[in-house]
């Protein structure tokens, strides 16, 4: 059984913050992609959006024409077609390059990145950044991926038994958060949302505050690999196959 009191820091993912991490400074991220597969699928937009202390937030996002055909599938979820994206994308290497140099830069400075469900996130823009022969994440820091902040992974941590779906949509209900007047699937406005769960999240469950960055960051790694174990466990009691959910956070390994 997890302990979330657990300490389990390392030094190295420590920010600098004297008070709580959720002051900020917090960079939230998102992706929207031609799928599911972290290891085949492509980014097709994304968005950074860095929340100040007190509150203010910047935000960029990009398009990118991704060098293949987006399936119908994707466009109906995130509204982007091929023709668009073919019309109006950037290069994927250049702004690959913008993206990890702009996450690069605030772990390195031990601002968290705040990802729903950021294994899927960092997993695929590892993948592209393998694709373009550009340099994966950890790579640019030398050392591992952190501090990160998925609020997935501590929904399912604090609300174990909660019934029902934990999509993005799905804990906006939840929590109370309210989307853009556009609705979720759009990458800038899903980091927005997200920053919403974690703040209500972190207001209904306070001890989550006093973590340190380090111990937060282990603590979730720690968190989702008991889910894991447990969800796997129940795939094969219902007789599914297939590899089920990795134990890794916050990244898969991409080859």
């Amino acid at each position: 059984m997890l302990d979330a009191g657990a300490p389990g820091a390392q030094d190295d993912l420590r920010g600098e913050d004297t008070m709580s991490w959720t002051a900020g400074p917090l960079i939230g991220f998102d992706t929207e992609t031609t799928g599911v597969d972290v290891h085949g699928d492509r980014i097709v937009t994304a968005a950074l959006v860095r929340r100040d202390p007190g509150g203010r937030t910047t935000a960029r996002s990009w398009l990118l024409d991704p060098g293949v055909a987006i399936p119908a599938e994707a466009s109906a979820i995130h509204g982007i077609t091929t023709e668009h994206a073919r019309a109006h994308g950037r290069a994927p290497a250049q702004a690959l390059e913008e993206i990890a140099g702009e996450i690069a830069r605030a772990l390195a400075l031990g601002t968290p990145v705040v990802a729903f469900n950021a294994s899927f996130d960092l997993s695929i823009l590892d993948a592209e950044l393998s694709r373009h022969g550009l340099p994966r994440l950890a790579e640019r820091l030398g050392r591992d991926v952190g501090p990160v902040v998925d609020p997935l992974v501590l929904d399912r941590a604090v609300a174990r038994f909660r019934r029902g779906k934990r999509r993005l949509g799905d804990l906006c209900t939840v929590y109370g958060v309210v989307a853009g007047s556009a609705g979720l699937h759009t990458a800038d406005v899903d980091v927005v949302a997200t920053l919403g769960v974690l703040d209500a999240i972190v207001d209904q469950h306070p001890h989550l505050a006093r973590f340190e960055l380090a111990e937060l960051h282990h603590y979730q790694a720690a968190a989702h690999e008991e889910w894991a174990v447990g969800f796997n466990a129940w795939r094969a009691e219902q007789g599914y196959e297939g590899a089920g959910a990795s134990i890794a956070w916050p990244y898969y390994a991409v080859a």
